[in-house]
C-alpha cells in the first residue's frame, strides 16, 4: 500500500478533505477528517514532501470541523507519524481488519 492508495481509501470512506490554513501543520499539507464522536475527529494529514511519503494520523478534539486546519486541537488523543515505507507497512497492518473482527460485524 502506498500513500495514493490510502488517499483513495479515505475518499471512499467519507472523509472530508480540508485545506490547511493554519500553521500547526506544514504549509501545503492536506487534511482528511472524519468525526468519530462529538467534536472528536480522526485525521490523516498528507504532507507536501517530494522526498518521502509523509503522513500523520491523529485522533484529536476540536471545537468543530471548521477549526480543523485553522487552529490547534484542544486535545490530541492519538498521534502516529509515517515517514517511510516501513512505517507505512506497519500502519497498513492495523488498517486491515482481522478475521476475528470480520466475524463480529
Amino acid at each position: 500500500m502506498n500513500c495514493r492508495n490510502i488517499v483513495k481509501m479515505l475518499k471512499s470512506d467519507h472523509f472530508t478533505k480540508i485545506k490547511n490554513k493554519g500553521n500547526w501543520f506544514e504549509e501545503d499539507s492536506t487534511i482528511y477528517a472524519k468525526e468519530i464522536k462529538e467534536n472528536v475527529y480522526l485525521l490523516f494529514v498528507i504532507l507536501k514532501d517530494l522526498q518521502i511519503e509523509s503522513m500523520r494520523a491523529l485522533i484529536a478534539h476540536f471545537d468543530d470541523i471548521e477549526s480543523i486546519g485553522t487552529r490547534e486541537p484542544q486535545q490530541i488523543m492519538f498521534y502516529l507519524s509515517i515517514k517511510n515505507k516501513e512505517d507505512l507497512h506497519y500502519f497498513e497492518k492495523y488498517l486491515k481488519p482481522t478475521e476475528k473482527e470480520l466475524i463480529t460485524f
